[in-house]
């Protein structure tokens, strides 16, 4: 007997509403939604899934799986779904821009597990041809290790969804198969085949994956769109989901299906249009700005580059007031390849790009080792160099691909300040001034989550660096080493005080560079 599904296949698909969209989601299922943080969401259709569950109180129990974090920090994507009996389980690469959903894991209302972002990309790849799970290095000694939490996120979640094996000779961690059942995704143009296109999205993300693996295992793929066209009139290379995986279509009006990107910044994230250069602007020297120059100086000419959301984008601002942007190429995980990162709860897409890639595909480039220099943020670092960005005084943020882009980068750069919640700092002729210190030590003596292991780095001879506005360190074999102090501070009042373990310091401290903390180009293109 043949499935609704691929009855909808050879008919070609149905076109529907979002509210109808939402009717085909059943209790119990496994659901996809698709994006990156905002960008490239179906949010039409899952607000009416949210507008049904709150009329019907159906569906119910829903595992939620998606790949990287999907929201606003407010109550946009996903958000619309954390609604206790909507949701059972949660399985994510991301949390912070989700809050509605961290209630929900942190009052043990749902299940929660949080697996590295670019391992779902690829665990949606491994589905679609029915592999019995993926295969990966990343994630050994972090948090996602079975001989630790095993990626469980609350008290309520038990079942092992992470195994340690042994192939080769070699530790690999044995992601199992999750079989999805519907998948909401988002496209450009539909024609009535149900060819879906993607040239007005500045990311391809995981859809042509997301949709072989839900067509595979006779699941229902919905794809919303902003206008349908004639057969034939779509260019095939341009074509990413092809109708023969799709069951419906959805149309949603243009201003609404890209309500969250400004309209006339489009063309400039999905290469139909090049964003003239304009003018830089010039930030002022504060201690984000000290760290990102003294991040800058660890650059090097033909560096393939990742930069983290957050205090690691003062390291491109930099690049480019120092005029040494074109000697680097900065790449960001979900696919686009050159070009300058967009920030804000529109990181992920890129002005100018040279390429925009599939998710998984950038990814593999990652865990293969492919980045040069990689620069994340610290919120957290003990003793042994463990850094811990994911789940901290019981907030859940959520690893993203912070795992995938550190593990095996060719060096590794960590950026924050020293001290958090409070701290003020000025500079003043050429010195660092300490004016309010932090009442958050950032460097403790253990940390809560361990999403990057200090001791496999150093197993594995990775060059890592932890720079901070004041201080810093290096990672070797025996433990994390004081290298550089700032001009104008203090060791012990400053650093050694506000510190919960003493770092290894060998000989005289070098102090950091003069040129970082003088309001004037520091002459890095020389």
């Amino acid at each position: 007997m043949q499935s609704n599904q691929d009855t909808h296949s050879r008919k070609g698909p149905q076109f529907i509403s979002p509210e109808e969209a939402a009717a085909l989601v059943k209790d119990n299922d496994t659901i996809v939604p698709e994006g990156f943080l905002v960008n490239t969401f179906p949010a039409q259709t899952i607000v009416a899934l949210e507008e049904r569950f709150k009329k019907t109180g159906a569906p119910r129990n829903l595992t939620l799986f998606y790949c990287a974090g999907l929201g606003d920090g407010k109550g946009a994507c996903v958000n619309h779904l954390a609604h206790e009996g909507l949701i059972k389980r949660v399985i994510a690469g991301h949390y912070n821009l989700a809050p509605d959903l961290g209630k929900l894991v942190n009052a043990n209302k749902v299940e929660a597990y949080n697996f590295p972002q670019g391992t779902i990309a690829q665990m949606f790849r491994d589905t679609a041809g029915k592999k019995a799970g993926t295969l990966s290095r990343i994630g050994l000694h972090t948090y996602i290790d079975p001989r630790l939490e095993g990626g469980k996120m609350n008290e309520v979640t038990k079942e092992d969804l992470v195994e340690l094996v042994t192939l080769g000779g070699e530790e690999q961690l044995f992601y199992k198969r999750i079989e999805p059942d519907i998948c909401f995704l988002r496209g450009t143009y539909a024609d009535e085949r149900g060819n879906i296109t993607m040239e007005k999205e500045g990311l391809t993300l995981c859809n042509t994956s997301i949709a072989q693996a839900v067509r595979n295992h006779g699941g229902t793929v919905v794809v919303q769109v902003e206008q349908i066209v004639k057969a034939g009139t779509l260019d095939p290379k341009l074509v990413k989901i092809p109708g023969i995986y799709v069951d419906y279509v959805v149309v949603v009006p243009h201003e609404q299906h890209m309500a969250e990107v400004p309209l006339d910044q489009i063309d400039f994230h999905c290469g139909a249009a090049i964003a003239p250069s304009g003018s830089f602007k010039r930030q002022p020297l504060d201690e984000r700005k000290v760290i990102g120059r003294r991040a800058a100086m660890e650059l090097t000419p033909g560096a393939v580059v990742n930069l983290g959301i957050g205090m690691p984008e003062r390291v491109s601002s930099v690049a480019a007031e120092e005029g040494v942007s074109s000697e680097m190429t900065l790449t960001v995980e979900p696919g686009p390849v050159g070009g300058i990162p967009v920030s804000g709860v529109a990181f992920g897409v890129s002005i100018n790009p040279d390429c925009i890639l599939e998710e998984a595909q950038q990814f593999d480039f990652y865990d293969g080792g492919g980045l040069d220099l990689a620069y994340l943020g610290l919120a957290e670092c003990d003793q042994d160099g463990n850094i811990n960005v994911s789940k901290m005084n019981g907030r859940i943020s959520g690893c993203g691909g912070f795992i995938n882009i550190t593990q095996h980068a060719k060096k590794t750069f960590f950026l924050g300040t020293f001290t958090a919640k409070g701290l003020k700092v000025a500079i003043k002729d050429g010195k660092l001034v300490i004016e309010q210190e932090g009442a958050l030590k950032k460097f403790v003596k253990q940390v809560e989550q361990i999403t990057f292991s200090g001791k496999f780095a150093a197993q594995l001879g990775q060059p890592v660096m932890y720079i901070t506005e004041r201080a810093v360190f290096e990672l070797k074999t025996d433990g994390l080493h004081l290298t550089e102090i700032a001009p104008g501070v203090d060791i012990q009042k400053h650093i050694l005080d506000q510190m919960d373990f003493k770092p290894i310091i060998d000989g005289q401290l070098k102090t950091m560079d003069l040129r970082i903390f003088k309001d004037e180009p520091m002459g890095l293109k020389k």
